[in-house]
């Protein structure tokens, strides 16, 4: 029997980014964030090899099953996706066609109370991805008051991040995903009436640090630069402004639209040949979608094809 968890988990975008990869039976796929394996699943059915990675042990253990029923078309990976280049170099499966990345925490994370990536339901302060590290109720109890505030103000974009990292740190020791929705609120002073409520910036925050989710995210389109080969085809969906941004950057520079420097800036250093070109503009969901799934209406798609180029050099994300 599947699992429930499964079963309710919605790909997001799915028919847009399994078009914009244009997969053909045979070529080699990277699906970058495994999850609930909704996008592997399609690609496997279009006929491809599928390397599936994910940090998170459940998401590995859930997709066994599926691996087992694949014919040997589904490589299980237990790795970060910063880690694809050398993850797949051990399995002689470079280059690839195709790399799909859906970013940021999954729904069948943030539904398990348990494993403290939400507050709707009270669970322990965790959040940790992979399930190894620090935790966020570490970074609450132990990191200092400035700490908390800079990644508040970074990561959530929580302007009154000060105010809400004093709370913090007088409400020592927080251990429940509860306590600290409830720490924030009482800092901001939030009405349950009120439209959007102040932790969910506040647990994004978090949610980003403990895990490293931009860097990651930086480490990764750049070893999906390495990997592809010529016009291998590259999807990102993302579901905030942080990550977005990034992505937007990285692909306009690897395309050669950084600007070229005018009287009002330096000039700029010559760069490396585009090593990407984008495929059309940003997609979002439809209306049709996000009544069914509403976790849909923050995301946007965003696809480029690699060039013959050679990769650019990168130094890593911090």
């Amino acid at each position: 029997m599947s699992d429930p968890v499964t079963q309710s988990h919605i790909p997001v975008l799915l028919d847009e980014v399994i078009d914009a990869l244009a997969a053909c039976p045979g070529e080699r796929h990277v699906d970058a964030t495994f999850g609930a394996g909704g996008y592997t699943r399609a690609l496997l059915s279009l006929g491809a090899r599928v390397f599936a990675f994910d940090r998170d042990p459940d998401a590995i253990m859930g997709g066994k099953a599926l691996a087992g029923e694949s014919d040997g078309k589904l490589t299980l990976v237990p790795a970060p996706f910063s880690a694809m280049e050398s993850e797949l170099a051990a399995r002689d499966a470079l280059p690839v066609e195709g790399v799909t990345m859906d970013i940021g925490v999954s729904s069948m994370q943030l539904d398990q109370a348990e494993r403290g990536f939400s507050f709707q339901s009270d669970g322990p302060l965790d959040m940790r991805m992979s399930q190894e590290g620090e935790s966020a109720a570490d970074f609450v109890n132990h990191a200092d008051e400035e700490v908390i505030a800079d990644v508040l103000y970074e990561y959530g974009e929580e302007h009154r991040s000060r105010r809400v990292a004093r709370a913090i740190v007088a409400a020592r020791p927080i251990t429940r995903t509860g306590e600290l929705a409830h720490i924030v609120r009482k800092a901001l002073g939030h009405k349950p009436h009120d439209k959007k409520d102040p932790a969910t910036r506040v647990f994004q925050a978090i949610r980003i640090h403990v895990n490293r989710e931009l860097g990651e995210l930086a480490d990764g389109l750049a070893a999906a630069e390495r990997v592809l080969a010529p016009g291998g085809r590259l999807a990102v969906v993302t579901f905030h402004s942080l990550e977005d941004r990034l992505v937007k950057r990285f692909l306009r520079e690897r395309s050669g639209g950084t600007p070229s420097g005018s009287r009002h800036l330096p000039e700029v250093a010559a760069v490396a040949a585009p090593s990407f070109e984008q495929v059309g503009k940003a997609v979002r969901a439809g209306d049709a979608e996000v009544a069914r799934n509403p976790r849909a209406r923050s995301a946007t798609l965003r696809v480029a094809r690699r060039t013959s180029a050679p990769a650019w050099a990168f130094e890593g994300a911090l």
